[in-house]
C-alpha cells in the first residue's frame, strides 16, 4: 500500500479569489431554531453576533446555477457521490460575517384556494436582512493538472453570475429574496508545482495578482456569455389606478393602524410591492382561468407555482416554484393617511371602537412600478397562461394586495416585454386606447394567440 503522502491530487495552482458581496435585497439566511419566538429567525455568529453567511450556502446556489449551465462541469468542480464512490470538491469557500445585522421583519400567510381567505395554521413571521449587508466572501479552487483550465471556467461562471446578479440566496428566493452582486474582486494565484509557489502558499504571502475589472478578465483574460438557459422573462410596466394597500404593521404607536409595505433600499425605506403578493395573485387567478376552461386548476397551479400541502395532505409530492418573481420598487409615490370605521350592517350604525387610520399608497400621474418574472422549463401552454395572467393585470380585473372590495389594487398596463425560445414581443400602449404588438419575426402575433390557444386545448402542465 502506497503511504498517504503519495496520493497527492496532483494540483496545478491554487486560486484564491476575494470580493466583497452586498445583497440587494432583503435576504434570509435562516437558523431553522423552532425554539425561537419568530418563526423563521435569522442565523447569527454565535461569538459576536454578526450577521452570517455560511459556505454552504454560496456552495448550494453556485453549484446549482452551474448545474443549470454545464451539469458535467458541475460535477467535476463541486464533487459527486455515486454509489460507494465520491469525489471531493475542489473549490472551497469560507464562512462570511458581515457586520452587525440591520433587520426588518415580515409577515406570511397561506391562502386557501377555496375560500381565498387564510389557511387555518398558516399564519407566520421572518426575519430579513436589510438590503445593502454586506459580507467579505473568500473561495479557493484546487486546479488540478489535467483540465485544470476545465475548473477555472467554471469557477468563473459561477462567480460572473454572482458579479451580474444573476443569483439569490437564502429562503425564498424564487420570490424576489436574496439578490446580491460582487464587486472589488481581488485574485491570487499560486504555482503549486514550484517551491516557490508552494512555500508562498504556506506562508500566506501573496501570490501573483491578476488585473482587470470582471472576475473573467481576472481569471481568464477575457470576457463571457453565460448560456441562456430555458427561461421565459416577462418585463411588466405598470400604473396604479386609484390606491393600493398590502397591510403592514406601522413603525410606532403615534402613526396610522397600518401602512403600506415598506422596505430599504439604498439606507431609505421605501414603498415595494412583494414578490410573494404578485405570486398569490397570479396563483390564484390561473385557479380560476384554469378552472373556467375546464382544466384541473390545483394542477395548474402546481406545476407553475410549486406544489405544497394547503390541508396537511400526506400524498401530496412537494415541488419548487417554477415561477421566479423580484420585488417590486414604487415609484411616485403618494401616501396619505386615510380613516375608516366599521359599518354595522344590521343597524347601520357604527361599531364602537371600530375606527381605524391606514396609510395606503394613493395615486397620481406615473405612480407605478416594473413586474419582473422568469419563468424556468417553459411550454408553449405555459406562456399562453402567462399572457392570459397579463391581458388581466393590464385590464384591472386582476388586483394585487388588500382591500380589492373597496377598489383598491387595480392596476393600468402600459408596456410589456416577452421573452422566450430567441423572440421578443414588446407589448405597449398607442395613446389611442389601442395596443401595438412588435416582433419582426411575428408580425400578426400569430405565435401569441397559438400559445393561448395551447393551453386552453390543455397543453401539457406536468
Amino acid at each position: 500500500m502506497a503511504a498517504q503522502w503519495q496520493n497527492s491530487r496532483r494540483l496545478k495552482e491554487r486560486v484564491l479569489v476575494n470580493g466583497k458581496l452586498v445583497l440587494r435585497t432583503p435576504t434570509h439566511l435562516g437558523v431553522g431554531d423552532t425554539d425561537n419566538p419568530i418563526d423563521m429567525p435569522l442565523l447569527r455568529d454565535p461569538l459576536e453576533g454578526r450577521a452570517l453567511l455560511t459556505g454552504s450556502t454560496m456552495a448550494g446556489a453556485l453549484r446549482n446555477y452551474l448545474h443549470r449551465q454545464n451539469p458535467g462541469l458541475a460535477l467535476k468542480l463541486f464533487g459527486s457521490v455515486q454509489g460507494d464512490t465520491s469525489r471531493e470538491s475542489y473549490l472551497i469557500i469560507d464562512d462570511a460575517l458581515g457586520d452587525f445585522p440591520k433587520v426588518e421583519f415580515r409577515d406570511g400567510v397561506a391562502i386557501n384556494p377555496k375560500t381565498r381567505t387564510a389557511a387555518d395554521k398558516k399564519k407566520f413571521d421572518y426575519e430579513l436582512l436589510q438590503a445593502g449587508t454586506f459580507f467579505d466572501i473568500q473561495l479557493e479552487l484546487l486546479v488540478p493538472l489535467d483540465e485544470g483550465d476545465q475548473y477555472i471556467e467554471g469557477l468563473v461562471i459561477c462567480l460572473t453570475a454572482l458579479e451580474r446578479e444573476q443569483l439569490n440566496l437564502g429562503k425564498r428566493k424564487r420570490r424576489g429574496f436574496g439578490r446580491c452582486g460582487v464587486s472589488d474582486w481581488s485574485v491570487q494565484r499560486f504555482d503549486m508545482t514550484s517551491p516557490q509557489g508552494m512555500f508562498a502558499w504556506l506562508e500566506h504571502s501573496s501570490g501573483t495578482l491578476t488585473n482587470g475589472d470582471s472576475i473573467a478578465k481576472r481569471l481568464l483574460d477575457r470576457e463571457i456569455d453565460l448560456i441562456s438557459a430555458d427561461v421565459c422573462q416577462l418585463i411588466f410596466d405598470v400604473e396604479i389606478d386609484g390606491s393600493m394597500l398590502i397591510r403592514s404593521d406601522a413603525d410606532s404607536d403615534s402613526g396610522p393602524d397600518f401602512v403600506h409595505l415598506h422596505s430599504y433600499r439604498n439606507g431609505e425605506k421605501r414603498p415595494i410591492i412583494s414578490g410573494t403578493s404578485i405570486a398569490g395573485a397570479l396563483r390564484q387567478r390561473t385557479l380560476k382561468i384554469a378552472n373556467t376552461l375546464e382544466l384541473n386548476g390545483q394542477e395548474v397551479a402546481n406545476a407553475l407555482f410549486g406544489a405544497y400541502a394547503y390541508d396537511n395532505e400526506s400524498d401530496l409530492t412537494l415541488t419548487a416554484s417554477r415561477i421566479w418573481i423580484d420585488e417590486a420598487e414604487i415609484f411616485e409615490p403618494v401616501q396619505r393617511v386615510q380613516s375608516r370605521i366599521k359599518i354595522d350592517r344590521l343597524t347601520g350604525s357604527t361599531f364602537q371602537e371600530a375606527l381605524f387610520t391606514e396609510q395606503p399608497i394613493f395615486a397620481k400621474a406615473q405612480t407605478g412600478f416594473q413586474i419582473r418574472l422568469r419563468l424556468m422549463e417553459p411550454q408553449n401552454s405555459d406562456v399562453g397562461l402567462l399572457l392570459l395572467l397579463v391581458k388581466d393585470l393590464w385590464l384591472g380585473d386582476l388586483t394585487l394586495g388588500g382591500e380589492s372590495s373597496i377598489g383598491r389594487g387595480r392596476l393600468v398596463g402600459k408596456r410589456a416585454e416577452l421573452t422566450f425560445n430567441g423572440q421578443k414581443w414588446i407589448i405597449a400602449e398607442t395613446g389611442a386606447g389601442t395596443l401595438e404588438i412588435k416582433n419582426p419575426s411575428d408580425p400578426d402575433s400569430v405565435q401569441l394567440q397559438n400559445f393561448v390557444n395551447e393551453f386552453a386545448a390543455g397543453g401539457s402542465h406536468e
